[in-house]
């Protein structure tokens, strides 16, 4: 399989040139010259990088691969929160209860040798006592009490007492042949019980001073830090071993190992040099060195007890142990090395010996609070395993729910069975794949309204005039831009004959589909009762249905020539009967007559349109009556104006003056102002300029509402 990465490529290339000089090495290494040799090194430094890059490499694969499933990233979540934090607590609790037990081995030792020194410290006192009492009597100085603790005590055999008045020693002392004789040194204490060095041999030495008259009684009693002695303290314990300086090793004692730092401490003595001790298993065995000397093992007593269990394992630890020199007071803190090998089973009943059967109550509850603990492990084990799975298969349910999506499957639901807070993102999740479904629907359904709307524009554009028919003294223009797919608003030209002209502007109440619907059938009738003229009895009406009262209003109207104020009357009531209450529009006709030059109008509550003329006089055509369709038997004033030459007539709806910014309306002056400032352009052109004002004023905001625009001009 080829690398994939540029990090891969380069862990792959040095792979390979470490392998070459690997085998280059190898191969030079046969023939035995010096080029082997410099190769060892680059091989060296090469695998080192390799496996560098190696390491990360398999670190972003076990990120990418491995823990790109939730699961596997919450067991290792779990394993950095709840696995090494316990492993590193049980560890550190190994490591303490291994110090602990290798510290009170050490106390065991040193306590021992305490009991000694004090055991010496008292024969030491009363022998004192009794020699001082004998001096202040003139007695000859003897010490009967010595003599039966030497007849009675055994240890006093390898012991040795002496004293000594006004610096002079009493025949007291005995000294041993293969020891060296006691002497009095000048640094001594009034009380004075310590391990010592005196010549080359380590001993446990303790003295006592008392003041006979002016003079000083000292007793000082001494007893070998021998095998003999040890083997007593190591009896119940386990191996000691004793290093000192000047002391070879003995054959038993050699092995391999590696260094070990069993204590340092400072020497008050030694201008603050700092005794540090290493325990070293090398070729020439167990050595121990501090910071200025090797010491040696001495001798080695006792022997490590048999293992009781799998968990009995050897303890091995060090102390050092403080050596006074005799002959100069100085005391070295690591001037000797005890080296402790015992096991816990071992040190667990010297703990606790002194319980007696209480110890095995200790025992039970040990066990009991470990079977608890154990207990509660596995409960959180449980837990952990049953929350895993519950959080991996709500995750699973999503990540199968978002398949589903993704193929179209809006119906697919997640099954919730909980209550926690994953059950609330499933419902969430059910809720929102509902709600887009429901969008789908409805832009399924927007769609078909869109298209149905946009046939109804098509339609809608051929109700508007398609071919406008210009007469000899009027040019005639209309414009309408709907807010939305269809229009309300409502304009038309009628040729009536070819000196006559109707002209029609409207708007509905309302927006959308119901506004174009309610402007088509004006369409409709205005057409129908402008060109065919009015109906009678016979026919029904064109648009709606007929009444009693229409018949009758029809019927007394035989022949009736066609008038802007009939026609708003008929359909006032057409509408009010045919459509709902809240149905309205406002309406405009006016019949233009060639030969004359005048307009016949009537106003059915529509913006009134503007007479611009030349000299820039305004007139307002406003006679007629309310809009048509909300109230029944209106009835519609007409009137008239002259139109002169260059005149022109300016229609308009709400969406041209009503639309708003930060400065107001657009107004109907500003309209005024535009159409008299562009008066001598085509029609076409002044429409253009009014429609583009408005979108200026109107900005960047949505168009409010239609847009319709009728112009006219006197020829």
């Amino acid at each position: 399989m080829l690398p994939k990465s540029k990090l891969g490529w380069a862990a792959a290339y040095l792979l390979a040139l470490d392998l070459v000089f690997l085998a280059l090495e190898s191969i030079l290494g046969w023939f035995k010259t010096s080029y082997g040799d410099n190769l060892g090194s680059w091989v060296s430094f090469l695998t080192f990088v390799v496996s560098i890059l190696l390491i990360i490499l398999a670190f972003k694969w076990i990120k990418t691969h491995a823990l790109w499933r939730l699961r596997n990233r919450l067991i290792v979540t779990y394993i950095f929160i709840g696995v090494i934090p316990s492993v590193l607590l049980v560890a550190m609790s190994g490591i303490s209860i291994y110090l602990f037990s290798g510290q009170f081995a050490n106390f065991v030792v040193t306590s021992e040798f305490d009991s000694q020194l004090r055991s010496l410290q008292a024969v030491n006192a009363a022998v004192a006592n009794e020699l001082a009492q004998r001096l202040a009597r003139g007695d000859k100085p003897l010490a009967a009490s010595l003599d039966g603790l030497r007849q009675t005590d055994p240890s006093w055999v390898q012991r040795d007492l002496c004293a000594w008045y006004e610096q002079k020693p009493l025949p007291l002392c005995q000294a041993k042949a293969d020891q060296p004789a006691l002497t009095l040194p000048a640094f001594l204490p009034a009380e004075f019980h310590k391990i010592v060095r005196d010549h080359g041999t380590l001993y446990l030495r303790a003295s006592a001073t008392l003041a006979v008259g002016p003079q000083r009684l000292t007793v000082i009693s001494s007893e070998p830090l021998s095998k003999s002695l040890v083997d007593k303290i190591a009896a119940n314990l386990g191996e000691i071993t004793l290093y000192a300086s000047g002391i070879d090793l003995t054959p038993d004692q050699k092995g391999s190992g590696s260094n070990t730092v069993v204590g340092a401490d400072s020497d008050k003595n030694n201008k603050g040099n700092v005794d540090s001790i290493y325990i070293n298993r090398g070729k020439n065995g167990l050595e121990v060195k501090n910071n200025q000397q090797e010491l040696k093992a001495t001798f080695t007593a006792g022997a490590l007890p048999a293992s009781i269990g799998m968990l009995d394992r050897e303890i091995t630890f060090g102390a050092p142990v403080p050596v006074v020199d005799w002959a100069t007071g100085e005391e070295k803190k690591a001037g000797a090395v005890l080296r402790v090998q015992t096991r816990p089973s071992v040190l667990y009943t010297r703990l606790f010996a002194a319980l007696g059967d209480f110890a095995k109550g200790i025992e039970y509850i040990l066990l009991a609070v470990l079977i608890v603990f154990g207990i509660i492990e596995l409960l959180a084990l449980f837990a952990g395993t049953w929350l895993n799975r519950t959080i991996t298969g709500a995750v699973a349910q999503l990540y199968d729910a978002t398949k589903h999506i993704n193929r179209g499957d809006f119906r697919h639901r997640i099954p919730v069975k909980s209550t926690d807070q994953l059950a609330t993102l499933a419902n969430s999740f059910n809720s929102m794949t509902e709600s887009i479904e429901s969008l789908i629907e409805e832009q399924k359904e927007k769609q078909r309204l869109q298209s149905e709307l946009a046939i109804a524009q098509e339609v809608q554009e051929q109700l508007f005039p398609q071919h406008i028919t210009q007469l000899e003294s009027l040019e005639v223009y209309g414009f309408c831009r709907p807010a939305r797919t269809v229009s309300g608003d409502y304009y038309d030209f009628l040729a009536m004959n070819s000196d006559k002209l109707i002209l029609a502007v409207g708007d509905i109440s309302g927006k959308g589909i119901s506004a174009a619907l309610l402007m088509a059938t004006i369409h409709s009738a205005v057409r129908a009762y402008s060109l065919e003229g009015i109906p009678f009895l016979r026919e029904p009406m064109a648009v709606g249905a007929t009444t009693a009262s229409d018949m009758m209003l029809v019927s007394s109207l035989p022949g009736a020539e066609t008038s802007p104020g009939m026609l708003l009357n008929l359909l006032n009531h057409q509408l009010y009967e045919s459509t709902p209450r809240e149905k309205y529009a406002t309406l405009f006709l006016g019949i233009y007559d060639g030969t004359t030059r005048k307009i016949h109008f009537s106003n059915g509550g529509h913006l009134p349109p503007i007479l611009l003329s030349q000299d820039g006089s305004v007139r307002r055509l406003e006679d007629g009556g309310m809009v048509v369709g909300l109230f029944d038997d209106q009835r519609y004033e007409e009137g008239s104006a002259q139109m002169r030459h260059g005149d022109i007539f300016l229609a308009y709806s709400d969406g041209v003056t009503e639309p708003e910014n930060d400065f107001g309306e657009f107004g109907e002056e500003r309209l005024i102002e535009i159409v008299h400032a562009n008066r001598d352009l085509p029609l076409a052109r002044i429409s253009e300029i009014v429609t583009a004002a408005v979108d200026d004023w109107i900005g960047a905001n949505e168009q409010p509402d239609d847009i319709t625009l009728v112009l006219a001009r006197a020829r």
